[in-house]
C-alpha cells in the first residue's frame, strides 16, 4: 500500500517539519515558520535604519568641509604686520578661530590682532593672492 503524502517530498531542508506534516495549517505543534522573508516584511526594521543612515550621511559634508580664517597679526621690534589665512580645526566660529590662532601665532613670535572672517573651502582661492607667503602657513 502506498502512503499518501500531504506535501511533496523535498531533497533539501526546505521541507516542512516532520511534526507538522499531517497537521492542518492552523494546528502546528511547533511555532516555527520556514517562510521566505521579503523586504516588504522587514520594512518596520529597515526604515529606521535607512533613515538613521541618511541622517548620518547628511551630516558628513558639513564636517568634511574645511574651516578657515583670515586674520591680521603683528610682530614687535621691528614692527611687522601681516595678513594670513589659516585652517581652523574644531568649531568653525570666530571665537574658536581666535583661541586657536592666537596660540599658533604666539608660538612663532606673532600677536594676533583680529580675525577678519571665518569661511569654508569656497573662500580659499580669492584670498590666496592677498595672503601671499602667509597662506596656510600657521
Amino acid at each position: 500500500m502506498r502512503t499518501k503524502w500531504a506535501y511533496p517530498l523535498a531533497s533539501s531542508n526546505n521541507a516542512r517539519l516532520l511534526s507538522d506534516i499531517n497537521r492542518p495549517e492552523g494546528q502546528r505543534i511547533l511555532n516555527i515558520h520556514q517562510e521566505k522573508r521579503s523586504l516588504a516584511d522587514m520594512k518596520h526594521f529597515l526604515i529606521p535604519i535607512i533613515a538613521a543612515t541618511g541622517l548620518g550621511l547628511a551630516a558628513l559634508p558639513a564636517q568634511a568641509a574645511g574651516c578657515y580664517a583670515d586674520y591680521k597679526a603683528k610682530q614687535e621690534n621691528p614692527l611687522r604686520l601681516h595678513y594670513g589665512v589659516a585652517q581652523v580645526s574644531g568649531e568653525c566660529s570666530r571665537a574658536a578661530a581666535q583661541a586657536e590662532l592666537a596660540q599658533r601665532l604666539a608660538a612663532n613670535g606673532w600677536t594676533l590682532l583680529t580675525i577678519v572672517s571665518v569661511f569654508g573651502d569656497e573662500g580659499l582661492n580669492q584670498r590666496k593672492e592677498s595672503a601671499g607667503s602667509n597662506f596656510l602657513r600657521f
